[in-house]
């Protein structure tokens, strides 16, 4: 019973951060405040508490304004239902480690807090670079700063936070892995964009890859980039086939390093070894 309550709680709580992120999606990139009312994008009329309410809101009115009666975008709902299911998601993944006994329950809580909070960074990184082809500097920076902390704490929590097994020199072995697989990944992409002259990616890329190096860590990350430009080449393909895209065209890579993030932190090794087991 008490599952289930959880669960509900966390996809309730990821409906109202979701609202939050949809803030950040529409006004970072266009460098407003994120501070202030909600107003209609059309008639500028000030949003009611009624008119905030995630998800339920946009139902109750029909999907349009109240005042104008414009239509209101999807992104409104989609987003919050989107973060508020990841929440339910985070929650019954890390879960299911507790009762397995995978890991030690600090080092759960850590992974299981840190990434309600990665999950909310992939969501706005995906959205402002679907919509606006570009990734703000104050998500991303943020972004890889959590991601540095995270992998600080970690040495931390695998080690009971024993200070005379955190001090020890091979305890920090993780730590540096992981800042150097975000070194290489951003190295990677700006030699991309370089070769490209700024066409294949952007440096928006270079700072996600920075962030998702440090997060994933090897061998993961390696995954994430195998599954971006895999699935950013089909979809990339499929767009051209139904010519809503040329080869020259602009594609937003951060909308499939984002996903490729996600899917490698949690089935990154699965995928290694079914690999392994296919191949050789």
């Amino acid at each position: 019973m008490n599952f289930y309550i959880f669960l509900i709680f966390f996809f309730l709580l990821g409906l109202c951060v979701g609202s939050f992120l949809n803030v950040l999606i529409l006004r970072l990139p266009k460098k407003k405040k994120i501070s202030g009312r909600s107003r209609c994008p059309y008639c500028k009329k000030k949003l009611s508490f009624k008119e905030l309410i995630p998800v339920l809101s946009f139902v109750f009115l029909g999907g349009k304004c109240s005042s104008c009666k414009k239509p209101i975008s999807l992104q409104y709902p989609l987003v919050e239902l989107f973060t508020g299911l990841s929440f339910s998601f985070l929650f019954w993944q890390f879960y299911q480690s507790f009762k397995a006994q995978s890991s030690s329950p600090i080092l759960l809580t850590l992974d299981f807090l840190f990434w309600l909070i990665f999950a909310s960074f992939l969501i706005v990184i995906f959205m402002t670079d679907l919509k606006f082809y570009i990734v703000p500097d104050k998500i991303i920076y943020p972004a890889i700063f959590f991601a540095i902390l995270y992998q600080f704490l970690k040495v931390f929590a695998l080690k009971n936070w024993q200070l005379k097994e955190v001090l020890k020199i091979t305890s920090w072995q993780p730590f540096f892995i992981s800042l150097f697989s975000g070194f290489c990944v951003s190295v990677f992409f700006l030699s991309l964009v370089i070769l490209t002259k700024g066409k294949g990616m952007g440096l928006g890329d270079v700072k996600i890859g920075a962030f998702m190096g440090i997060l994933l860590s090897y061998p993961n990350i390696i995954v994430a980039l195998v599954l971006a430009f895999l699935s950013g080449s089909v979809v990339g393909l499929i767009l051209i086939v139904l010519r809503k895209k040329t080869l020259k065209s602009e594609v937003p890579f951060g909308c499939f390093l984002a996903p490729a993030t996600f899917v490698a932190f949690f089935w990154g090794q699965n995928l290694i070894n079914f690999y392994w087991k296919l191949f050789l």
